[in-house]
């Protein structure tokens, strides 16, 4: 029996894919590949500070799998910071979504996401700025599939 790989939902790809030690020309770098899923589990978790509940909810996964995800990507980083590597950020079978938004005033909204990944910054029903994501309530907005080596 063969397992199919289910796709996991990412917020938006980062603004910026490839990171490299100062002062080493990139010919001479070994590369650590992070897939796109394993860096959304890293923001959520590590930037955003969710709990992994919330981390696995907000990318469709179990609980579980949301913690191999991050344990593999914790691993690469380190790997690279420690032992001098370059990360690419890329590849992976992931689906960009568009949250559901909820601002303080109690308007709800689906947050759109254009090609350049940017999000809406405050509700476009009265300007508030001060708005929370309903992790509950993500909808599809771009499927991107892309096969790891």
């Amino acid at each position: 029996m063969v397992k199919t790989k289910k796709c996991r939902m990412v917020s938006s790809l980062p603004n910026v894919t490839y990171f490299k030690p100062a002062g080493i020309p990139m010919r001479f770098l070994n590369e650590v590949r992070l897939s796109v899923e394993e860096a959304e589990a890293l923001r959520l978790k590590d930037l955003e500070g969710l709990e992994q509940v919330e981390g696995a909810v907000s990318m469709g996964v179990s609980r579980p799998t949301f913690q191999r995800v991050l344990s593999s990507a914790r691993k690469k980083v380190a790997d690279a910071l420690l032992n001098g590597k370059a990360i690419r950020i890329e590849g992976g079978s992931f689906q960009i979504t568009g949250m559901r938004l909820c601002c303080s005033k109690g308007h709800s909204w689906i947050n759109p996401i254009d090609t350049s990944g940017e999000k809406a910054s405050c509700c476009p029903v009265c300007g508030d700025a001060d708005r929370k994501t309903i992790l509950s309530d993500m909808l599809p907005v771009k499927t991107s599939e892309k096969e790891e080596p």
